[in-house]
């Protein structure tokens, strides 16, 4: 549904990556962004505006913001994670009930190795994961390449991401596979997601595939293969004013 040439290894993995997200996630209802809107919440960050974390130090921001470029970085088909805002969507959700737990069973016994199929299996809350996670994995880059993560080379990311995704590094009390599968779920999740959540910025994940986001209007046009939708995307927050 989009008029912009593709690339076929950014386009795949993109796509691809759809079947992993629900589509209601992309309008931000799925479970990682049932996030109610108080006045406790973070305000999103404006395109000219620094966001300032709440919930992950500056170190731990700065290896999210290192390893999701990684995941997906930017093109020319589109932007990459970071410029997505995907760091600032994941922060945001540390603080909302998804980062405490508070969205499933939290009680044991808890089987790290079950399959994926049996959902959540780890004691830690999904904030609590991810600090020891990051605390680890630069720990152990500390040792091995006398850097922390976020200071690597972009080459050196890769083959650390590449490890953690195959279970070839090992650490203490981490299950690094299931931490390398979080991460890229909660990356696909914040740069498909409505941009109210804080990823996604001006919609530009949506723009790239096509997706008409939350229009009401578009369920013609799906019944019409690879014709080009000829309108842009809205957001939740558009389509309610």
């Amino acid at each position: 549904m989009s008029n912009k040439p593709s690339s076929r290894s950014r386009r795949d993995f993109l796509r691809q990556s759809l079947v992993a997200v629900p589509a209601v996630s992309l309008l931000g209802t799925s479970a990682i962004a049932q996030t109610q809107a108080s006045s406790t919440a973070a305000p999103a960050a404006t395109a000219t505006s620094k966001y300032t974390p709440r919930y992950f130090t500056a170190p731990e921001y700065e290896f999210l913001e290192a390893a999701v470029d990684r995941l997906i970085p930017a093109n020319a088909d589109g932007p990459g994670a970071v410029e997505a805002g995907v760091p600032e969507f994941l922060d945001r959700q540390m603080e909302a009930a998804y980062g405490h737990g508070g969205l499933w069973y939290m009680q044991g016994p808890f089987t790290p190795d079950a399959p994926a199929t049996l959902g959540y299996q780890l004691r830690y809350t999904p904030r609590e994961f991810y600090r020891k996670a990051i605390a680890t994995i630069d720990d152990w880059c500390q040792k091995q390449h006398n850097q922390k993560f976020a200071a690597l080379s972009a080459d050196q990311r890769d083959a650390i991401l590449h490890q953690l995704e195959k279970g070839e590094i090992k650490l203490d009390d981490v299950p690094a596979t299931t931490f390398f599968s979080q991460l890229l779920t909660n990356t696909k999740e914040g740069y498909f997601a409505d941009p109210m959540y804080g990823g996604n910025k001006q919609m530009g994940a949506w723009k790239m595939i096509g997706f008409p986001g939350a229009r009401a209007d578009f369920a013609d046009w799906v019944e019409q293969p690879g014709k080009v939708y000829p309108f842009g995307p809205v957001s939740i927050e558009e389509a309610k004013s």
